[in-house]
Parts: C-alpha cells; sequence; structure tokens
C-alpha cells in the first residue's frame, strides 16, 4: 500500500501513513487531502480547504501585481556644443522622467572631430548630473561606445527614514579607457628554400638519313592553250587582212573624187554653150 507524509489541517505533522489511512482522516475532518510536493519521497500531502486555498492565492496574486512597477527606460541624446536654452529644455525632460519613476539614459553624440575630445561630453554629463542633484542616482558612469557616450540616471529612492537615499559620487575627473596592449608578435623562422641541383641532359643522337633523288615528272600541257593561242592568231590575221583593205579602198575613192570633179565641168561647159547657141 502507498504511503504518504501528511500534515494536519493545522499545520501539524502527522507522520507517514498509508494512503487510505489519510484519505479518512480527511474525511473525517470535511476537508480535501491535497498533494503539495509530488516529488518527494515520500510524496507529502495536506489537509485542507481546496477551495479557499485556490481563492487565497488568487488574492496574493492580484496584490502582487498592484504593487508591481514597470520600469521604463527613456532615452535623450544631446550634443557636446548644445546650446544654454536646449540643455535647459532637456533637463527639464529628464526631471519629468525621473519624477514619474522611469530610468533614464543620456547619450552624447560625437560627430567629426569632436571624436577626439571626449572629455566635452564627459563635463557635460558631470554638469547636468549636478545639477538634477538629489534627485537622481547615477545607476552607470559615463562610459564612451564608439562615436557616442552614454549615462543612466534612476530615481532616487526614500529610506525607511524618510530620507532621500544620497546619489552616487559623481567623479571629478575623465578617465579615458584602457589602452589595448598589443598581442605579442612572435618571428616564424623563414624556411631555407630547398638547393637547386642542375641536370645535364644527354644530347639526342642524330641520325643522318640516306637522300634520295627524284626525277622530275613533266607534267602535260592542257589542251585548252593551244585551242585558245589558235583562236589568237585567227584573231591577228583578220585584223590584218582589215587593215591591208582598208588603204586600198581609201586610194580607189581618192582616185576617183578627180574624175568625178572632171565629168561635172565638162557638163556644166556643155550646158553653157547650148545656151549661147540657142
Amino acid at each position: 500500500m502507498p504511503e504518504v507524509r501528511l500534515v494536519g489541517a493545522a499545520g501539524e505533522q502527522v507522520g507517514i501513513v498509508g494512503i487510505e489511512d489519510a484519505l479518512r482522516m480527511a474525511m473525517e475532518a470535511d476537508l480535501d487531502l491535497v498533494e503539495v510536493a509530488p516529488e518527494a519521497k515520500p510524496p507529502v500531502c495536506k489537509i485542507m480547504d481546496y477551495g479557499k486555498f485556490k481563492y487565497e492565492a488568487a488574492v496574493k496574486a492580484r496584490e502582487a501585481r498592484k504593487n508591481q512597477v514597470n520600469t521604463v527606460i527613456k532615452e535623450m541624446k544631446l550634443r557636446p556644443k548644445i546650446d544654454l536654452h536646449d540643455y535647459v529644455t532637456k533637463k527639464g525632460h529628464i526631471e519629468r522622467f525621473l519624477s514619474q519613476g522611469d530610468k533614464v539614459k543620456i547619450t552624447i553624440m560625437f560627430r567629426g572631430r569632436e571624436q577626439s575630445r571626449p572629455e566635452l561630453g564627459y563635463k557635460l554629463l558631470q554638469r547636468l548630473a549636478s545639477d538634477i542633484g538629489e534627485a537622481a542616482v547615477i545607476e552607470s558612469s559615463p562610459l564612451q561606445d564608439g562615436r557616442n557616450m552614454t549615462m543612466v540616471l534612476a530615481p532616487a529612492r526614500k529610506s525607511s527614514g524618510g530620507k532621500a537615499a544620497k546619489p552616487a559620487p559623481v567623479i571629478t575627473e575623465y578617465v579615458p579607457a584602457a589602452p589595448t596592449t598589443p598581442a605579442p608578435v612572435v618571428a616564424t623562422p623563414v624556411a631555407k628554400p630547398a638547393p637547386v641541383v642542375e641536370v645535364m641532359a644527354a644530347p639526342a643522337p642524330v641520325v643522318s638519313a640516306p637522300v634520295v633523288s627524284a626525277k622530275p615528272v613533266e607534267a602535260p600541257k592542257p589542251a585548252v592553250k593551244k585551242v585558245a593561242a589558235k583562236k589568237v592568231a585567227t584573231k591577228t590575221s583578220d585584223t590584218a587582212a582589215k587593215v591591208t583593205k582598208a588603204p586600198a579602198a581609201a586610194k580607189k575613192a581618192a582616185a576617183e573624187k578627180p574624175a568625178a570633179k572632171k565629168v561635172a565641168v565638162k557638163k556644166a561647159a556643155a550646158k553653157k554653150t547650148s545656151k549661147e547657141e540657142k
């Protein structure tokens, strides 16, 4: 039979009893048997009113939510060369955030050559912390992160005596970031190049091959050239004949021209004589 460690209704320790005996005792008290610690060996059970237990747990959770404070971190950005009017305005915003119970993250933004003068931003944060006074506590001291320098202020909580807690002391000197020491350079030994061994290659033997003289082969002349030569010869003979015929015809025409003139003169003289006779 399984056994349990039983706790009575008034919180007294009954001891290790069987599960049937524990149920019987809970029924006699008109209460419930609730397993409180199931992982214990043996398991721990308690005699109680389970409905009342659940109601009390819900009331406690509700009260815890009421008293719970949701902390919100506000952020305010400044420049190292901020004007006095802008400084006063942003300081008023920071005081308002702190009075509402919120934390404030103040960021100083550096640009250009301002990055070489981080002490300007540090002095501005120190001035702001001293102007706010006891209304805030420096939760995170000024820390430079790249181009920005940040500081976190938290609202000062009042002590049990009704007096406000003292703010954290303000650092009066700028502490630059510790320079990082470079890692030691270990010279690695340079491996010596392997010696170059020159290998002389043996010349290849030259074998003289016998020269065979070949007889020249006469290529047959194409028949087309002969035909072309014949055609050229016939053309030249025709042109020569034409040239010889032309001067003969010209001589004949020259000889016929004076004869025709003479005949025309004779005819004209005959006509004149015939007219005179009439």
